[in-house]
C-alpha cells in the first residue's frame, strides 16, 4: 500500500510574496540568519566557535556570582517539573506561578499581577483585555472596543502590534517621545466633550537608546485629563527605586500612581517572562481577556519559581544592583573622555550615535572579526540613517575588556572619519 504525501509548496508559488528577493537583496545576512551560541551567555559569548566580548547581553547583572539561580531552577524543576502541561484556564497555575505573581505585585505596589510566557505577550495581552468586547452569559460581558490608545511612538513593538488594526487617528493615537506636553495636547483633544475610555502608553526606559521616560509629567497628565496609565518597565524593573539610584523621582511614581506596570524577567532578572501588574479587578478579569494567558502555556514551572527568589534577593541585596550601575556609569565617563558622544540619558543602556546605517552595520562586522558583540540599531528599528551602537555593559566585563572594547571604537570612528 502507498501513501500519497503533500510535496512542500514549490518556489514559484511563493514568488509573490518575495522572500527571495528579501533574502538577496540583504548583504549582512547575520541580520537575517542568526549565528549559533554554544554555552551559556554572560559578559562573553560563543560564536561560530570564537568567544567574543558581549555588549548585547540583556541579562547583565551576572547573578550567578551572587544568587544560586541555577540551583532554584533545580530545586523548582525537582518540586513542580518542568512544564504547567495545560494553559491557566484548563489547569489552573502551579504553586510557583502564584507566589512570583504575589511577589510582583508587592514589589511594583499594585493589587495584584499575572504572569505571561514572555513580556511581548503581556503586552500584547494588555492591550487585548483593555479593548475586549466579549459577551460569556447573561451579566458575563464587557463592551471595551471603544477604548482610546495613546502611546509614545517609541514603545516597543509589542505594543504596537498588539494596537494593529484598532484604527490609527480613530482609537490610536501616538505622541512625540518622552514629550509630556504633546500627550497633554493629545488628551486635551480627545476629551472635549466626551466621556471616553483612554489609556495611555509609555516606556520607563526605552530599549532602543536608553532615554528615560518623563513618567511623573506623563501621569500627570493622565490625572488631569482621567485617563488609564499603563507603563511598560520592562527595562527599569527592580533596577531603579532606591533613592540613592538615577530616576528615583520616575521609580517611586511608577509604583505609587501607575494603574497598570508591565514587568520583564528577562533583563535585571536574568530569566524569561513578563507580568502584568494592576487593580485586582482588572487583573482577574485579564485571565479571560487577555488572551495571550488564557490560549498558550505560562512561564515554566522551575523559571517561576527561580524568578521569585531572585526578585527577593535584589531587594535584601542593593549592593548588586549599586555596584553594576556604578560600573555602566563608569563605562559612560570613559567613553566621553574618548570624545565620543552618547544618547543623553543616565540610564545603564548606552547608545552611541552613528547616524549612517551603512556605516553602523560595517562597525558592527568589525567589532565581531576584533572579537566583541556590539548590537546595532539601524533602520527599520530607527529611523533610517539615524543607526547607534546599543549596549548593555554586563556586571562581569573586566576593566581590560571594556578598555579594548574603548580602544577599538576609537579606531573605528577614526578609520570612518567620525
Amino acid at each position: 500500500m502507498t501513501t500519497s504525501r503533500t510535496a512542500p509548496p514549490s518556489v514559484d508559488r511563493l514568488a509573490p510574496w518575495a522572500f527571495a528577493e528579501f533574502v538577496e537583496a540583504n548583504t549582512h545576512d547575520t541580520a537575517y540568519r542568526p549565528p549559533v551560541v554554544d554555552g551559556p551567555v554572560g559578559p562573553t559569548i560563543v560564536q561560530g566557535g570564537r568567544e567574543l566580548v558581549n555588549f548585547a547581553s540583556i541579562s547583565f547583572l551576572d547573578l550567578e556570582r551572587h544568587i544560586p539561580v541555577r540551583r532554584h531552577f533545580a530545586e523548582g524543576a525537582h518540586a513542580h517539573g518542568l512544564s504547567t502541561s495545560g494553559s491557566r484556564m484548563t489547569q489552573g497555575i502551579c504553586r510557583p506561578h502564584q507566589v512570583l505573581e504575589e511577589t510582583i505585585a508587592r514589589r511594583t505596589g499594585k493589587e495584584r499581577a499575572i504572569s505571561f510566557a514572555t513580556g511581548l505577550l503581556a503586552n500584547i495581552g494588555f492591550v487585548t483585555a483593555m479593548s475586549s468586547s466579549a459577551h460569556f452569559d447573561t451579566g458575563i460581558e464587557v463592551r471595551n472596543h471603544d477604548t482610546v490608545f495613546i502611546a509614545d511612538r517609541d514603545v516597543h513593538w509589542s505594543v504596537w502590534k498588539g494596537l494593529e488594526g484598532l484604527g490609527y487617528g480613530r482609537n490610536v493615537h501616538a505622541f512625540r517621545h518622552n514629550d509630556a506636553a504633546d500627550l497633554a495636547r493629545i488628551l486635551n483633544r480627545l476629551q472635549t466633550g466626551e466621556n471616553r475610555k483612554i489609556v495611555v502608553i509609555a516606556e520607563s526606559i526605552y530599549s532602543a537608546d536608553g532615554t528615560m521616560g518623563p513618567i511623573v509629567e506623563i501621569l500627570d497628565a493622565c490625572d488631569r485629563y482621567g485617563a488609564i496609565s499603563m507603563i511598560d518597565d520592562a527595562n527599569g524593573f527592580m533596577v531603579y527605586g532606591p533613592e540613592n539610584r538615577p530616576y528615583a523621582r520616575e521609580a517611586t511614581a511608577i509604583r505609587e500612581r501607575a494603574d497598570f506596570v508591565m514587568v520583564s524577567l528577562s533583563k535585571a532578572i536574568g530569566l524569561e517572562g513578563g507580568a502584568i501588574a494592576g487593580p485586582a479587578a482588572a487583573i482577574d478579569a485579564f485571565e479571560l481577556l487577555s488572551g495571550t494567558s488564557m490560549f498558550t502555556a505560562a512561564i515554566q514551572p522551575p523559571t517561576a519559581y527561580a524568578a521569585e527568589r531572585t526578585i527577593e534577593a535584589l531587594a535584601v541585596q542593593p549592593a548588586i544592583v549599586d555596584d553594576y550601575l556604578a560600573h555602566a556609569a563608569r563605562l559612560r565617563e570613559q567613553i566621553h573622555a574618548s570624545g565620543t558622544a552618547t544618547t543623553p540619558t543616565d540610564s545603564y543602556m548606552l547608545s552611541v550615535p552613528i547616524g549612517n546605517d551603512a556605516a553602523a552595520l560595517q562597525m558592527r562586522e568589525w567589532f565581531v572579526e576584533d572579537g566583541y558583540l556590539v548590537p546595532v540599531f539601524s533602520y527599520p528599528a530607527v529611523t533610517r540613517n539615524q543607526a547607534l551602537l546599543r549596549l548593555f555593559p554586563h556586571a562581569g566585563h573586566t576593566e581590560e575588556q571594556m578598555d579594548g572594547f574603548l580602544r577599538t571604537l576609537v579606531a573605528y570612528r577614526r578609520r570612518l572619519g567620525m
